[in-house]
Formats: C-alpha cells, structure tokens, sequence
C-alpha cells in the first residue's frame, strides 16, 4: 500500500513553490490538469498532491500536515522566509510547536521530532 495526501488550493504554482522548499520536494513527472505533484526529493516519503478548486478555504482545516524536525525555531523562520505566517506557538507535553499558515491559510505544525 501506497499513500498520498492532497491539498485543495487556488493557486498552483504558488503553493507547489512554496510546499517543494518547505519540504524539500520536487516536482519529478508532468502534472494532470488541475494538479501538482510533489515528490520527496530522495524518494522516501509521501507524495504530496496540490488540487486546484473553485471555492476558497474558510474554515479551520480538518487535517494538517506536521513536521517533525530538530531545531522547531530555525525552521519556523525558514519557513517563515518562504511565505508561511505564524498562527500560534505552544508549549505542553514537555514540548513545544508553533501553528503556521502556507500561503493560501492552510494551517500546518511545526514540532520537535
């Protein structure tokens, strides 16, 4: 078995830009009308589709994407630089994660792992 996860957006380009550096993803095959696919970079991962929709985002989402990474403050900044916006931090658990937006509001977490 196999999985992928795909994200409703406007713009394409923006967010297949933004997704490909803040995962380090590349687009590796031709897209479908209407999507971009975004593979990890070393092939180990979980593809990442983008779906282009009429409607725009308006409510909190039901699922998000977190990352898991070594130092949360550095990469909160980096991706930060790339057009994330802070939603929130936390602390609880004994550790700490901040809330961002990609460019288009789509709320994901950034975490120690």
């Amino acid at each position: 078995m196999r999985m992928e996860i795909t994200l409703d957006c406007d713009d394409l380009e923006t967010l297949a830009a933004f997704w490909s550096a803040a995962l380090h993803y590349h687009r590796s095959r031709p897209d479908p009308p209407g999507y971009a696919v975004l593979e990890p970079s070393d092939g180990n991962g979980i593809t990442l589709n983008l779906q282009r929709v009429p409607e725009p985002k308006l409510t909190k989402n039901r699922m998000h994407l977190d990352l898991l990474v070594e130092d949360v403050d550095a990469e909160v900044q980096r991706l930060l630089s790339l057009g994330a916006h802070r939603l929130e931090d936390h602390t609880a658990y004994g550790t700490h994660w901040s809330v961002l937006a990609d460019p288009e509001g789509n709320e994901f977490c950034v975490g120690a792992g």
